[in-house]
């Protein structure tokens, strides 16, 4: 009688493996923009901009509450509506360094609504309150 062998399991990598961060970046989601959504502080202005683009995908309004400027911060972000973000693209990024107190992230973010592509080209300001990077406002570029 032949011995049956065990089915394959794929690898556990593959298996555990959690998805890349939403911003593109190829580290996972928690290790990447989670940790800013969890309580972390940006360390540059680009940082915060990836992570409030991910915050648009997971639908976090309370991390996109607490990154905007208190000034600027609408009383309704509008996270539904069936939106749907597909990529960032991150153009330029000017001074927003640690050694900043402004920057600049000129990015595009691609999305599809109701089925229809479109993407939003932007250039974002930031600045810091309290010492953490916030986003003040920004103009669209398309």
């Amino acid at each position: 009688m032949a011995r049956r062998r065990a089915p394959r399991s794929a690898p556990a990598a593959s298996r555990t493996a959690p998805a890349a961060c939403p911003c593109g970046s190829p580290a996972p989601y928690p290790e990447h923009c989670g940790k800013l959504h969890a309580g972390g502080v940006a360390a540059r202005a680009e940082d915060l901009m990836r992570a409030r683009y991910s915050a648009f995908v997971v639908g976090d309004e309370a991390y996109l509450r607490r990154s905007w400027h208190p000034d600027t911060c609408p009383p309704v972000i509008g996270l539904g509506g069936g939106t749907r973000w597909e990529g960032l693209e991150i153009e330029a990024s000017e001074r927003g360094s640690a050694f900043h107190q402004d920057g600049t992230v000129t990015f595009r973010a691609r999305y599809r609504e109701g089925g229809t592509p479109g993407a939003l080209h932007e250039r974002s300001r930031f600045t810091r309150v309290g010492g953490e990077w916030v986003y003040v406002d920004g103009d669209f570029l398309d």
